[in-house]
């Protein structure tokens, strides 16, 4: 047992302080969680787009038939709560009354409040806590409570937590069960860098945390109550000064990348023999999400090729003015795009390049594109089913008039697709495969020589050594 981790109070019971991390769509999952769980730690389910299956136990896809954005959001909505539902019931038999179970939603995904509230009325006694970040979930506490079940925002700042805390959290005090402290340049998927902060000078957790922690003390939250430090969490023995440190409180931890290569994972196995192969630097934090956060994923051709998208791009004018004073003659229909001499040039090499569709962007820019390219893009766009509050790739929006009001962005993605794709065994050069900053470790820890997979229990107690 590493020095001076104790189990923690939570939901009535005593656990490990390792929570699992929850990854939608799909990469955590009932067996994951329920596994976590069983070997005395918090098992999270992904209650994002969440797997569904048939009398036989096969999954069932997710096919949207109606043909309006909004009919397809409906369908959506349908399949979440079905398969988080799904999903928990498993999860909660698998961890035999031991450990806690609980679920983990993006606040900024489409219908995330209807979502909780079907997820949680029909899994009473089941959910222990709700995770919840991607955005400034103001109602989780409210909603949470009206259950009786504990909320565990996730925050990348003190400050942050302060606007939840005066603004909502503080009238359900009794059910914060811990405050998640995500490292924004350090952890997989979505994140909360703000725009003061430099995506490429990360700052040291260890400040962060303690004003976080002097936050919770301004709002008289007892040093009981856990941060649980998430991103680039790997080692326990790493974070020793943080363990019984008074300036701290109570420390808990989250593992969202080391569960990815676990038996129970489930996760196909291409994207596993992926993480195997990472090197230190292939982890990229970027800003290609229709969410407009950043997030962290590896480097991979389908990144790669949203790169060199936004690369092949150009700034336009509708009339002459300034030094936009030559016309585009290639790409576009019309003679209404002005550009300066040197964009010319480059759109007309692009252009020999087999990129010959230019395509507007809502910042008065064209990105070239290949036509195959353009003919995906415009599917995409056309066949949005709402996943998102507000996409920018689509231009959906979870309101009245199903739109941002702004133009569809081709320098995004359609995030639902992808996710889905990869997690149910599309190829992982074509897909978006998010994993945090420490995920090269897995090439170097021993702990994985000649090829070993360990269950999740074998994982656990391989954590609880420190290493």
């Amino acid at each position: 047992m590493f020095k001076g981790l104790t189990p923690i109070q939570y939901n009535g019971r005593e656990v490990w302080p390792l929570i699992e991390g929850g990854k939608g769509v799909a990469a955590t999952n009932h067996a994951s969680a329920g596994a976590w769980a069983a070997a005395g730690g918090v098992g999270t389910v992904s209650a994002v787009n969440a797997d569904s299956y048939d009398p036989e136990g096969k999954i069932i896809p997710q096919i949207y038939r109606a043909l309006t954005r909004r009919e397809r959001h409906e369908e959506l909505v349908e399949y979440a709560i079905d398969g988080a539902v799904e999903q928990v019931r498993r999860a909660w038999d698998i961890a035999g009354g031991r450990g806690a179970i609980n679920i983990n939603v993006l606040w900024e995904m489409g219908g995330a409040q209807r979502v909780l509230h079907g997820v949680l009325e029909r899994t009473r006694g089941l959910v222990a806590g709700v995770t919840c970040g991607a955005g400034m979930p103001y109602k989780l506490s409210e909603i949470a409570a009206s259950y009786n079940v504990h909320y565990l925002p996730i925050v990348s700042s003190g400050r942050a937590f302060r606007a939840l805390w005066k603004r909502a959290y503080s009238k359900a005090s009794e059910w914060l069960a811990a405050v998640v402290y995500e490292d924004p340049w350090l952890a997989g998927g979505h994140n909360g860098l703000s725009n003061a902060e430099d995506p490429l000078k990360p700052e040291d957790p260890y400040p962060r945390v303690k004003a976080l922690r002097e936050t919770m003390r301004e709002g008289g939250i007892p040093d009981s109550t856990p941060i649980i430090m998430a991103g680039g969490v790997w080692y326990l023995r790493d974070w020793n000064d943080w363990i019984d440190n008074p300036e701290l409180g109570q420390i808990a931890f989250q593992y969202g990348t080391r569960p990815l290569l676990t038996r129970e994972s489930p996760i196909p196995q291409g994207w596993k023999d992926k993480l195997t192969h990472i090197d230190d630097g292939e982890i990229s934090l970027h800003r290609f999400s229709p969410t407009g956060f950043y997030s962290s994923a590896v480097r991979n051709p389908f990144l790669r090729a949203l790169e060199a998208r936004s690369h092949r791009q150009i700034a336009f004018a509708r009339e002459e003015a300034g030094d936009h004073l030559f016309q585009l003659d290639v790409g576009v229909k019309g003679r209404n795009f002005w550009v300066t001499r040197a964009d010319l040039l480059r759109a007309r090499e692009w252009f020999g390049q087999g990129f010959t569709d230019a395509l507007k962007t809502p910042d008065d820019t064209l990105v070239y594109v290949t036509p195959t390219e353009k003919a995906e893009i415009r599917k995409d766009q056309a066949d949005c089913m709402g996943c998102l509050s507000q996409c920018s790739f689509s231009s959906w929006a979870d309101t009245e008039t199903n739109s941002t009001g702004r133009l569809a962005d081709p320098r995004s993605f359609c995030i639902q697709k992808t996710l889905q794709d990869i997690a149910h065994g599309g190829d992982t050069d074509r897909n978006l495969m998010f994993a945090g900053h420490s995920a090269s470790n897995f090439r170097r820890d021993p702990f994985y020589s000649n090829g070993f997979v360990p269950t999740v229990k074998q994982l656990v107690d391989r954590i609880l050594t420190g290493d």
